[in-house]
């Protein structure tokens, strides 16, 4: 038996599978089809019809293509915090059937007051795990019985929202309970769930997504294609806000194209099955070796960090010891964040310009959920280490990568083309 494998690239993708022309006539059911990650499996999979022939998009509001949706995709409108009846019943009058399951269906509730982004944690694990258990208890009430089933969670899995967690972060590494994690609850039922009718399952996680869709929240690039747009407008350089610790440490991204790719290998793979696998680009990444590139594609002047330790405001991570389990928290350090830098009057002003110049379809940063829209951002610019080993994936046969700057430049673009920022 022949153990070449044939891989492929797609622009900026590398090292894709080449599946056997045997395989089509396939049926998929995408939720949170219109988010950042089932917007671009959807893009995946619709890029070979004769193996996707059916691709159901479920979410609230369809995905937003810019050339409008492909002609083998419907999309259903559903909100799954309804009960599992009403979910199987509009299933069954729309005559769905699945072969494959990708949930990406995800809430964001409001943090608690002065809390972070996932402050209210015991809130985020009932409303997420409700959307999953009303989803799949609602399959077999529409005689849908899937192949197998694709969770996509994240790196919080690692407890790098606590501080310092054991690198290079593997799949078998325990789980982190220092607070609730809406991952884990979703696990155990979708474990039990698939064990009990006798499914396939993969739960894959991804660090940063890289992607552009118009919900801009827990997006890294959008917030930088505004700081960067503005600056430039008002003849400022491409000040980095971090310090010389964060420029320099090493991190992962997980570009949404990529993570459909590897997630569309892993349901379609025997070797994979009932697997838990890290999403990530396999390019090395840091902020230090991205910002001059950053900076040339707007044509401004960038600035390293600070070597004045006095610039610096601290944050100590709240966990002693942290997730790895030993040693002291993480201290990050900011000279500002783009929280506050968002707030500023005069950036206010000057992004206002850039709408009305360029007829954009944003809104003004005051009348933006700033501190929701920016701070994933500055989690990213002042994180630490980050490196989700895929060591797992690639001896199970996956070989995809792209390099993480490119993947950047590219979803700049795709914002300039739905309108929500100007040309780069």
């Amino acid at each position: 038996m022949s153990n070449q494998q044939l891989v492929q690239s797609r622009g900026i993708y590398h090292g894709l599978p080449v599946y056997p022309q045997s395989l089509k006539g396939l049926t998929a059911i995408i939720t949170g089809a219109n988010g950042i990650s089932g917007n671009y499996m959807l893009r995946v999979l619709s890029q070979d019809p004769s193996r996707w022939t059916k691709i159901y998009c479920l979410s609230r509001r369809p995905p937003a293509i810019p050339s409008g949706l492909p002609a083998n995709t419907e999309h259903i409108a559903l909100d799954f915090l309804k009960s599992p009846s009403e979910i199987a019943s509009i299933l069954k009058q729309k005559g769905v059937k699945a072969d494959y399951v990708f949930f990406y269906s995800y809430i964001q509730v409001q943090p608690k007051e002065g809390g972070g982004l996932w402050s209210d944690a015991e809130e985020m694990c009932r409303v997420n795990l409700a959307l999953l258990q009303n989803f799949l208890d609602a399959l077999p009430q529409a005689d849908i019985t899937p192949k197998r089933i694709m969770l996509q969670t994240g790196a919080k899995n690692y407890g790098i929202h606590f501080g310092p967690a054991a690198t290079p972060q593997e799949e078998s590494a325990p789980r982190v309970e220092l607070e609730p994690n809406f991952y884990y609850p979703q696990e155990d039922f979708l474990w039990k769930y698939c064990a009990d009718r006798g499914i396939g399952w993969n739960v894959c996680m991804p660090s940063f997504i890289l992607g552009a869709v118009p919900d801009a929240a827990m997006n890294m690039v959008f917030p930088l294609g505004v700081y960067a747009a503005v600056q430039k407008a008002l003849g400022k350089p491409l000040e980095f806000p971090s310090d010389l610790k964060s420029w320099e440490a090493t991190h992962v991204g997980s570009s949404s194209m990529l993570n459909g790719y590897l997630e569309e290998w892993a349901v379609l793979s025997d070797g994979a099955k009932n697997q838990k696998l890290n999403a990530a680009d396999s390019s090395p990444f840091t902020w230090g070796n991205f910002w001059p590139k950053f900076a040339k594609w707007y044509g401004v002047e960038w600035k390293g960090p600070e070597m004045d330790d006095k610039v610096y405001t601290s944050v100590t991570t709240r966990f002693d010891p942290p997730p790895r389990g030993f040693g002291p928290p993480a201290t990050f350090r900011m000279r500002y964040t783009l929280v506050s830098w968002a707030s500023e009057p005069s950036n206010q002003r000057a992004w206002s310009s850039l709408i009305s110049l360029h007829n954009l379809k944003v809104s003004k940063l005051e009348d933006m959920d700033i501190e929701r829209i920016f701070s994933f951002t500055d989690n990213a610019l002042m994180g630490g280490t980050l490196d989700l080993s895929m060591n797992k994936a690639r001896k199970l046969g996956w070989h995809g990568f792209v390099d993480t700057n490119d993947c950047v430049r590219e979803v700049l673009g795709e914002f300039v083309e739905l309108g929500m920022l100007p040309p780069v």
